[in-house]
């Protein structure tokens, strides 16, 4: 229905896009890892995370509710391979024509890199917007080896549109990505053992967050124990129930996008793309 996007698979439980119910959710995949450093195959991660959803019911024990979300998947873009920057430009495209359907986007990466067009489109469209980012780095280069667009530039290209930007899971980062977070005042960090030891203090700040709110999740954000198959895998990552956690606390409030990236397997049944799939699951169950 979308222009640029193609159908390989649709995520479990997602209605026909034939009437579109307004306010609802958009599922689009983005199969691109071009600018990808060390572990490739996050190009795959849309068809293996749709294929894991079908793993699930529509009823949610952890949460001890169903799925009542209306949420359409119209497929994965159209990337150009090996130029981040104009496929940025077609998630924004888009992301717009999701909007402009009265839909709210969710994106299936793919290198995180496919976050910047999404965040652009809702920067523009809500004045006060705040990222939540869940990563084991920061992301926050100006340029990563001579490039501007880059899946370790994509929050400094974030930063750039004004959004304020709350940092979860840290654990990973140059001295100059340190040096510019001390330098401005609408970046908050909340590292990989500040969940582990002070989840009450971060659901707090959550709560606390007024206006609109983009979550963007990296999956190796999660320890490598549950959640190998990514980018970059970094040790000490978040278990799967502070995941929720934080999950359950974010969609309380006015969640108008939300990304999981970074699943990097060309394998069905792979454990990380069974997480990231319940990540997805997660949100649309407890999103209202």
């Amino acid at each position: 229905m979308l222009l640029n996007t193609y159908e390989p698979w649709k995520f479990a439980f997602s209605h026909e896009n034939d009437e579109i119910k307004e306010n609802s959710f958009g599922i689009i995949g983005v199969p691109f890892d071009s600018t990808t450093s060390y572990h490739s195959g996050a190009r795959l991660g849309p068809i293996v995370v749709r294929e894991a959803s079908f793993g699930f019911e529509k009823y949610n024990t952890v949460f001890n509710k169903e799925i009542t979300t209306t949420f359409y998947d119209f497929g994965d873009i159209n990337v150009i391979p090996g130029n981040c920057k104009e496929t940025c430009g077609i998630v924004e495209e888009t992301v717009r024509e999701l909007i402009d359907l009265n839909l709210k986007p969710i994106i299936i990466g793919g290198e995180h890199s496919a976050s910047i067009g999404a965040i652009k489109t809702l920067a523009e469209k809500y004045e006060k917007l705040t990222v939540i980012h869940l990563d084991a780095h920061r992301d926050l280069a100006f340029e990563f080896i001579g490039e501007k667009y880059s899946h370790a530039t994509v929050m400094r290209r974030v930063h750039e549109f004004g959004v304020n930007l709350v940092q979860i899971g840290i654990r990973s980062a140059s001295r100059d990505e340190e040096e510019f977070v001390k330098s401005t005042y609408n970046i908050q960090t909340f590292r990989n053992k500040d969940v582990h030891r002070h989840m009450d203090a971060i659901e707090y700040f959550l709560v606390n967050i007024d206006g609109p709110i983009y979550i963007s999740i990296d999956m190796d954000v999660v320890d490598p124990a549950f959640a190998p198959n990514v980018g970059n895998p970094t040790p000490g990552g978040l278990f799967i129930s502070e995941l929720e956690t934080i999950l359950e606390t974010l969609c309380r409030k006015n969640v108008v996008g939300f990304d999981v990236v970074e699943t990097a397997s060309d394998r069905l049944g792979d454990n990380t793309a069974v997480v990231a799939a319940k990540l997805i699951y997660d949100f649309l169950t407890l999103i209202e």
